[in-house]
């Protein structure tokens, strides 16, 4: 088989090397792919969110099974365009996609259906929002209706730093139309979980839980980021909570996408806090989760591709999806400056992984026979174990053996993860 893997991060990476596997497949293109993921797959110069140029590309090279990774292309009907020349693909199509593509429509789902998330209100006015934020409480959660590169929720601790919220989303467009709607929600507490779940529109297939670390720096100070770091299993969520989630929030909302005409086949991510009442939605992804993607294939036993043709033709069931027991970590290591302003251009010296380590290339070119860095999170050192402890140390010394010029990483990845599981 020729698969076609639309994407160019660590996320994309992980997920071609997991295909890979699979002995029917023959060969894996890689649009755009990067220096790093050259390495497994053939990359090829067609950007994630250039969908004619992904359906032009599957064409002509005879592509006969398709993974739309990033969230853009699939907002943008990535899917769609491919099976209607009758490649099949996994991935949701645009309908289903809306529910990471607006925020506002997933909570109006939520609200719908009766899936436990935080109280909001939606204003497509910014004097109306204004008003509103001046006799609401603080903290309050705002967030942009569409996609922004995963940055549009700000968190105001003050009145004044939620009216320059609202002015700079929907006045100043700082998201561009994204910005065109807002949600003001309550703000939640709790631990936060990421869930990846695999789904064909009937069934749901949790993943392996995980924690994330998007704060630049040590003990979750600093910029918000893409993500420095992944832990799974999350130790907050345990058995009786999974249980909670299946039957209060996971089954709800595929069954509600497809009530809906919205028949949701893929990766549906939520993104939970488990607050004093209970877990609650605080996201919906339509996609992997980055890095979450990088901690949880690595524990995955049964065939990926398998699952996604499952996926594709609606056909899951549990049995197909196993996971190994034990545990992953990974480490990012980014260009220091990052999430601002940063350098590149640096030559990245790499061990060769051993069993259970993975090194995930994400913001990396090559340049003659070099690998240099080319973004603001270079890679991602992996390592899987039969203890979180054993993972933790084993990224970390995997990451200690990976040289270039600024690199940066956190030191604390899976510091709370651990202290939770001592606890218990």
């Amino acid at each position: 088989m020729n698969i076609l893997v639309v994407g160019g991060g660590g996320r994309e990476h992980a997920i071609i090397k997991s295909l890979k596997k699979n002995k029917r497949v023959h060969k894996i293109y890689a649009l755009p792919g990067n220096g790093g993921i050259a390495a497994d797959a053939e990359c090829c110069p067609v950007k994630a969110n250039d969908v004619q140029g992904i359906v032009s590309f599957a064409q002509s090279h005879k592509v006969d099974f398709a993974v739309v990774a990033p969230d853009d292309p699939l907002v943008l009907g990535c899917v769609d365009e491919l099976e209607a020349l009758g490649i099949p693909c996994f991935g949701p199509r645009k309908n289903a996609a809306i529910i990471e593509g607006s925020k506002v429509f997933s909570k109006d789902l939520m609200k719908k259906y009766g899936i436990p998330t935080a109280e909001s209100r939606a204003f497509t006015d910014a004097d109306e929002a204004i008003a509103y934020l001046k006799n609401g409480s603080f903290p309050a959660v705002i967030k942009a209706d569409g996609l922004a590169l995963g940055k549009g929720v700000i968190i105001a601790q003050t009145e004044e730093e939620g009216v320059r919220a609202v002015r700079d989303i929907m006045c100043d467009k700082v998201f561009g139309a994204s910005g065109n709607s807002i949600l003001i929600e309550e703000f939640l507490t709790g631990p936060e979980v990421s869930v990846l779940s695999f789904t064909d529109g009937k069934t749901v297939i949790p993943m392996v839980s995980s924690m994330d670390h998007k704060r630049a720096h040590d003990n979750d100070e600093g910029l918000n980021t893409g993500g420095m770091g992944t832990v799974a299993p999350n130790p907050y969520y345990t058995q009786a909570i999974a249980k909670e989630c299946m039957e209060k929030i996971f089954l709800p909302t595929v069954n509600g996408m497809r009530a809906e005409g919205r028949t949701f086949q893929g990766c549906l991510y939520f993104g939970l806090m488990l607050t004093p009442k209970g877990p609650k939605v605080i996201e919906y992804n339509c996609r992997f989760g980055d890095p979450e993607t990088q901690v949880v294939l690595p524990l995955l036993e049964s065939d990926l591709l398998d699952i996604m043709i499952a996926v594709h033709e609606g056909t899951l069931t549990s049995d197909m999806v196993k996971f190994r027991n034990g545990a992953a970590c990974c480490v990012v290591l980014a260009s220091e400056g990052y999430p601002q302003t940063y350098r590149t251009g640096y030559e990245i010296s790499l061990p060769v992984p051993q069993e259970n380590e993975y090194v995930y290339i994400a913001g990396a070119k090559a340049e003659g026979e070099k690998l240099v860095t080319a973004g603001g999170r270079v890679l991602g050192a992996v390592a899987a174990a039969e203890t979180l402890q054993a993972a933790v140390n084993g990224a970390y010394a995997l990451a200690h053996k990976i040289r270039f010029e600024n690199a940066y990483m956190r030191k604390d990845i899976g510091k709370r993860a651990l202290a939770c599981a001592r606890e218990d």
